[in-house]
This record gives structure tokens, C-alpha cells and sequence, in this order.
């Protein structure tokens, strides 16, 4: 049984489509027009196996908030709906990942309930090109709101912007592929005491 999720949402100020297989090989075309949020989907994608489409038209002659989290929010939708009835999964992840001196940890549980946990080093230069890096933890919070998971994202340590912001999507990305993994053992199986998820 394929696990896609679609999404379209447009409102005012964007125009977005987000298309997500999660049994895919890491094929991705984007196009937000933010280009280092580009480039960390990709990542999201290409780590996570996740076969991804992102195409989004935003309001950026004002910035590049509304783009930024419109994607997030459907990108969040498109991913709780690729797991349907979340049988046979792993739910459960987490993974840690280097990039030269920064480190992110993250830990995902796909369980239902929105929360997320995220820290990251005081001082972060605040842009990245037109990337605002305050909208990192912005598009996670927008992306657990939708997708209905706890997640929790450590960066222990970091200096570099670019690092510390590319190394948690990638830790991310794996998190999510170990967590919506079918689980071998448990065809069949909704891993939940509660029987629902």
C-alpha cells in the first residue's frame, strides 16, 4: 500500500503544494524561492528517503515568513497523512548528527500528540541569505502542529549558522525515516498500549 501524502493550501499570501512519498529513494524537487530553505528540504528528503515535492509562491516583497511557515504547515499535513493508520510502523526514532563543530540530536515519536522540545546555541547569526534563523524553530513548530508527533531537537554546541540549522533537518530527515519505517516484527501491529495513535 503506497504512503503518499498531497497538500495544497493557498491563502493570501502563499500558494503551496507539498507532495511526500514515504517508501521513496530521495528524490526531491523544490522551489520555495527562499533558497536556503530550499536546500535544507532537500536535505529532509534526500536524508529521510522521502520522495519530496515542495512548490510554493509567497508574498517575499514583504518576507520571507509566510512562505517559510505556509510550506512547514503543509509539509506537517502531507507527512501525517503519508502514514495512515500508522500500522506496522516503528514510530519511534532518533538520530545524531555531526556537521564539522555543531551537533543536533533529535528524537521523534509519532505519536498523535503535538509537542516539540528544541534547543539550539545562543548568539546564532541571525540570517542565512534570506534565511531568518529564528524561523527554524518556526517551521518545526509548524511542522509538529500538523504532522501530530513529538519531537525534541538538541544542538548541544555549534558555531556556524549554516551548520547548526543544516544539521538538525538532516538529523530530522533520519529520525523520521527510522520512525516511519515498517517494522518487520510487527506487520499489522499498531504499536500502541492505548490502540490508537
Amino acid at each position: 500500500m503506497s504512503r503518499i501524502g498531497r497538500v495544497e493550501r493557498t491563502t493570501k499570501e502563499t500558494s503551496v503544494l507539498v507532495e511526500i512519498d514515504l517508501d521513496g529513494t530521495g528524490r526531491t524537487d523544490i522551489s520555495t524561492g527562499v533558497g536556503f530553505y530550499d536546500h535544507m528540504l532537500d536535505q529532509l528528503g534526500r536524508h529521510g528517503l522521502f520522495d519530496l515535492t515542495v512548490k510554493t509562491d509567497g508574498d517575499l516583497h514583504i518576507d520571507t515568513h509566510h512562505t517559510i511557515e505556509d510550506t512547514a504547515l503543509a509539509l506537517g499535513a502531507a507527512f501525517r497523512q503519508a502514514l495512515g493508520d500508522k500500522v506496522g510502523i516503528y514510530r519511534f526514532g532518533n538520530c545524531t548528527v555531526p556537521l564539522d563543530e555543531s551537533l543536533a540530536q533529535v528524537t521523534v515519536d509519532l505519536s498523535g500528540r503535538p509537542y516539540l522540545v528544541h534547543t539550539e546555541p545562543e548568539g546564532i547569526a541571525p540570517m542565512i541569505g534570506s534565511y531568518d534563523t529564528t524561523m527554524t524553530r518556526h517551521i518545526l513548530e509548524s511542522f509538529v502542529a500538523q504532522a501530530q508527533i513529538a519531537l525534541h531537537v538538541h544542538v548541544p554546541y555549534g558555531r556556524n549558522a549554516h551548520h547548526i540549522v543544516e544539521c538538525q533537518f538532516k538529523a530530522l530527515a533520519r529520525a523520521l525515516r527510522y520512525a516511519s519505517e515498517r517494522d518487520p516484527r510487527a506487520a499489522g501491529i499498531l504499536p500502541s498500549t492505548k490502540g490508537a495513535l
